[in-house]
């Protein structure tokens, strides 16, 4: 496969306001872990394999175990995932494809046990913003298996 856009060169200023959504996902509070993991499955859902790559590598980097990732596309069936995960998990998957749910208020009322008004506001930013990620490397072919998450993070902090 070849890539056929490179956004941060075409496109810097979209690059950049995504990078500001980005920074704003990492400061809000939520748990690092947890973010990945709805970055992670989002991704899933929407066959991004770059994204797939990228937050399977960030979830390891971060200590997560085989287990947890491997039973993620399956995360309702699988023990391995704390009350708030669940929650977190079912927003994602809600969100993700808002077109077939509307994000039910069952689904709502569940997220309102686990997280508070703020943090469901920012579980929802973190989805949108994995979409419009998805979708832009997607669109634009990214390829998978090149990223490594020590020169990311290295990135971010240079």
């Amino acid at each position: 496969m070849k890539s056929r856009l490179d956004m941060l060169k075409l496109s810097p200023g979209g690059y950049k306001a995504m990078m500001g959504l980005e920074q704003y996902v990492h400061s809000c509070g939520l748990e690092e872990s947890l973010v990945t993991l709805m970055k992670l499955r989002a991704s899933q859902i929407n066959g991004c394999a770059y994204c797939i790559d990228m937050h399977w590598k960030d979830l390891r980097a971060l200590g997560e175990n085989e287990q947890r990732l491997y039973g993620l596309d399956a995360w309702e069936e699988s023990p391995y995932y704390t009350e708030r995960e669940r929650a977190a998990l079912k927003w994602t998957e809600a969100v993700t494809l808002v077109r077939e749910s509307h994000v039910p208020d069952e689904v709502y009322e569940e997220v309102r046990k686990q997280f508070s008004e703020k943090e469901i506001s920012d579980l929802t930013v973190i989805v949108a913003t994995i979409n419009a990620w998805n979708r832009l490397a997607i669109a634009g072919r990214s390829i998978p298996g090149l990223y490594q998450p020590a020169k990311a993070h290295e990135q971010k902090t240079a």
